[in-house]
């Protein structure tokens, strides 16, 4: 399913590695310029990530980890994940100082709200996007804290530019192997915080399901926890499913009806149909493929909406969601 283009923001930048830094354990950030000629980058929101073209054809996703008023530069990290599918190898192989490389534009599904003081949870690499909201926080004047959660203090990235900071003295570091006095406690940092307190949360799924956990039988309400996944949890369902049911779509704009059969998703029975859709993780985790669902019974597989989202805006994502009723009617969102 990937190719050089599939996934890519409409409207693609062109660019070039100026640094590359090993900044933790498995861990490389890369700085990317305009290509010569090229003015400056567009502006983002703290939150946003950009769409990468890797050589190897696949297209992947990294948060923007700078501040969000440098428009001379992006700045994005990237964890090797031994177990991926080939992404992250190629950040760490491939890239180097002078490629050459195109990204989409910058799109934020996990933009900063107004709320009274501001919790900033990171876990290990889920640390790239709550760098950006730090430096816009402290820009805007806003109350905020900054907890950075890891292995080890190896695992964690950017520790100088977090000791070095001016906001440095509203971060506080959670190491594993360090003295039980600094680990992370969710609860009681969840527990005493003013009321009205928002938390953004990156990082791996366990990291994530603590966190809602301990809000949850603290009674905050659900929309007070933003999450953002860099991977789909583990056991979560994928779109080719063995004894999974077929069923047909029916895409609504061209009126075609198309079967999906048990090992197939939707997207690729659309695609195969010579209906385009723009993908990225094909995993469920970032709602670029997202389409909408006119009429029948979903079964939605994507860690991207909120049930509210699904049910009340439609949003369904092809490429792992699937349906369980014979005919499921699509659109363009």
């Amino acid at each position: 399913m990937n190719n050089p283009t599939a996934g890519a923001a409409t409207g693609l930048l062109h660019v070039r590695v100026s640094h590359r830094e090993v900044q933790a354990q498995e861990v490389v950030a890369l700085t990317l310029v305009p290509a010569e000629g090229q003015g400056p980058l567009p502006a983002f929101d703290a939150g946003a990530h950009i769409d990468l073209l890797l050589p190897n054809g696949l297209v992947r996703q990294y948060s923007l980890c700078n501040a969000p008023h440098e428009r001379d530069h992006y700045l994005i990290a990237v964890l090797r994940e031994p177990s991926g599918r080939g992404g992250s190898a190629c950040v760490h192989e491939a890239l180097r100082v002078g490629t050459a490389l195109q990204i989409g534009l910058p799109r934020n599904a996990f933009a900063l709200l107004p709320c009274p003081h501001t919790l900033l949870l990171a876990g290990g690499i889920g640390l790239t996007p709550l760098l950006a909201m730090a430096e816009q926080l402290w820009a805007e004047q806003r109350s905020f804290e900054l907890h950075a959660c890891a292995r080890s203090v190896t695992r964690l990235p950017f520790r100088q530019r977090l000791k070095e900071a001016p906001w440095a003295h509203l971060v506080h570091l959670h190491h594993d192997d360090g003295p039980p006095s600094q680990h992370f406690d969710a609860r009681a940092l969840l527990g005493q915080s003013p009321p009205g307190t928002q938390a953004w949360v990156c990082g791996p799924s366990g990291f994530i399901g603590h966190v809602r956990e301990q809000a949850q039988a603290l009674g905050w309400a659900a929309d007070r926890v933003h999450v953002e996944h860099f991977a789909a949890p583990p056991g979560a369902a994928g779109p080719v499913v063995a004894d999974a049911a077929a069923f047909t779509v029916e895409w609504q704009p061209t009126g075609q009806r198309i079967p999906v059969a048990p090992g197939t998703s939707v997207a690729q029975a659309l695609g195969a149909a010579g209906i385009a859709l723009q993908l990225s993780c094909e995993q469920g985790i970032c709602g670029s493929c997202t389409v909408r669902v006119i009429s029948g019974e979903p079964d939605h597989r994507d860690q991207f909406y909120t049930p509210d989202e699904h049910a009340n805006q439609g949003h369904f994502t092809p490429c792992c969601s699937r349906s369980r009723s014979p005919l499921l009617v699509l659109a363009n969102h």
